[in-house]
């Protein structure tokens, strides 16, 4: 549950119409509490140019970051960091796909993770191995 509603409230947080111009930031990073910049520090670099609307849902998000396991910080700040690395257009996708499993019933959404798994799993082990992980030639 705290998966879901961690992975819900990223989504939500992280969604910005990208047609909204940039406003000035409402709080300066250095304003932010220790708290918020360690739950946010993926994104430090970026925050004087959020928008407003941007910046309040990603403080939203740091509210409950306190109270998270070791194991469950460290997973948000690796999604934080996957997410500030996505361009528009991915996170776009992301956002459809996420959309679309929020409407698959309950009980059918374990399958549906284990074929998207299965699927992703696939495409990798169709890459060739060099492609992947090239040796450092000394």
């Amino acid at each position: 549950m705290l998966r879901a509603f961690t992975k819900l409230t990223l989504a939500v947080s992280l969604s910005v119409l990208p047609c909204l111009p940039a406003q000035a930031a409402t709080q300066p990073w250095s304003a932010l509490t220790p708290v918020q910049q360690e739950a946010l520090a993926p994104i430090a670099h970026e925050w004087s140019t959020m928008p407003e609307i941007q910046q309040k849902r990603l403080l939203a998000t740091t509210k409950r970051y306190p109270q998270l396991s070791p194991q469950k910080k460290q997973l948000f700040l690796t999604r934080l960091t996957e997410w500030s690395k996505l361009t528009p257009e991915q996170r776009n996708r992301a956002r459809e796909k996420y959309k679309a499993f929020r409407k698959v019933p309950t009980d059918k959404r374990e399958e549906m993770k284990r074929m998207v798994l299965q699927r992703e799993a696939e495409k990798l082990s169709a890459v060739p191995a060099s492609a992947v992980a090239p040796t450092a030639e000394k």
